[in-house]
């Protein structure tokens, strides 16, 4: 199991190209939070820290070596760039929670510390990652697709 520290910016060798993500933060109950760099490059970029500070396609949380290990995946920390300002602050999740006919009752929000919640989601609120444990499997379909 490789451990990452915040800053560190991870190549990921998919069917398509390279991928980079950027690890965030870490949390002592929940695996790594990733931050999805844009595009899929045939090679590596010789500006790994103007692409750091570009555009995030999405953040999810995912034990990421073992879980692209499993999936026969390679990764490598290839940088360490500061997190930009704006993805310093521990990211709030949403998490619907459903009655027992499966419709969505309510959401909960998880800023890392403490959660709250709300009935119907603004826009904003409709943007935040769901807080789960992302598979391998769904890690390597989002930073493919191009429509996240």
């Amino acid at each position: 199991m490789t451990d990452f520290t915040p800053g560190d910016i991870v190549e990921i060798e998919t069917d398509s190209g390279k991928a980079y993500v950027q690890v965030t933060h870490n949390h002592s109950s929940y695996p790594p939070v990733v931050r999805a760099l844009d595009g899929l490059h045939e090679s590596r970029p010789d500006d790994l820290e103007g692409l750091a500070t570009g555009a995030t396609r999405f953040v999810g949380m995912i034990p990421l070596g073992s879980a692209l290990q499993k999936l026969g995946r390679t990764c490598e920390v290839v940088a360490h760039v500061d997190v930009p300002e704006d993805q310093k602050p521990f990211p709030t999740f949403r998490m619907p929670i459903r009655d027992k006919k499966g419709e969505i009752v309510y959401w909960w929000f998880w800023d890392g510390r403490g959660l709250s919640y709300d009935v119907e989601l603004t826009e904003e609120q409709k943007a935040l990652p769901l807080r789960e444990v992302m598979s391998g499997e769904r890690f390597l379909e989002l930073l493919v697709n191009h429509e996240t």
